[in-house]
């Protein structure tokens, strides 16, 4: 029987999502580089994560602070220059965690969490940067601030680093639409990243002006 290299997989997988990205700049008159992709490694084994880190990998993500403090001590100890990206919801109480934790933020989504992550950013010194998620399908079920309450977020968050806005479309809806909106929001409230598109979408949010796209079914397969 022959063995199967799992690496071999990701290797052309990651090959793959990135040869589309890159088209898809391209075919949206945008340069090389404008967009980062995140590899979501939630759920997934440290020696996965390694395995994508060596094929080129610089940013990743993960769902949960607890999770991330499982595998990401070591993993940074031994690449400095990888960014770490938080993109699931996050409890005010594990605020200070984040911080020390995660160079970025992206489900920053209510005032009470604003003021949790001021107060901690000032007592560390670090400040990751901030990306507000916004209910763009106004979903009862997701977490993200409301459009309408988007201005007030903002400014209840003035003490933090906000570079952007992040959005996850209704599931089974076409999500241009949603993508398009929070572009104009972004363009509105003059921030200028996007973190918009996943594994289903990418290419579509990379179209419409994303800036970072959080992958991770199509790099690493279904979660473990």
């Amino acid at each position: 029987m022959t063995n199967v290299d799992p690496g071999r997989g990701l290797a052309a997988r990651f090959a793959e999502v990135k040869a589309r990205i890159e088209a898809a700049v391209k075919g949206s008159g945008r340069s090389s580089g404008e967009v980062r992709l995140i590899a979501i490694s939630k759920t997934h084994p440290s020696s996965l994560i390694k395995s994508v880190i060596e094929l080129g990998a610089t940013d990743l993500g993960e769902n949960r602070v607890q999770e991330a403090q499982s595998k990401w001590p070591e993993l940074r100890a031994r690449h400095s220059d990888l960014r770490l990206h938080l993109v699931g919801r996050l409890q005010s109480n594990k605020a200070e965690d984040a911080v020390r934790l995660f160079d970025a933020i992206h489900s920053l989504d209510r005032p009470s969490l604003a003021a949790a992550l001021a107060r901690a950013m000032e007592r560390s010194g670090r400040r990751p940067d901030c990306f507000v998620q916004v209910n763009i399908g106004d979903e009862p079920q997701k977490g993200g601030c409301p459009v309408a309450e988007l201005p007030a977020l903002l400014e209840a968050a003035r003490a933090l680093p906000v570079v952007g806005l992040m959005c996850i479309p209704p599931e089974g809806r076409e999500p241009a639409p949603y993508f398009a909106l929070l572009a104009k929001l972004a363009r509105r409230h003059g921030v200028a990243a996007l973190s918009m598109g996943m594994s289903a979408d990418y290419e579509s949010a990379v179209m419409i002006g994303a800036t970072h796209v959080r992958v991770g079914t199509a790099l690493f397969g279904a979660r473990r």
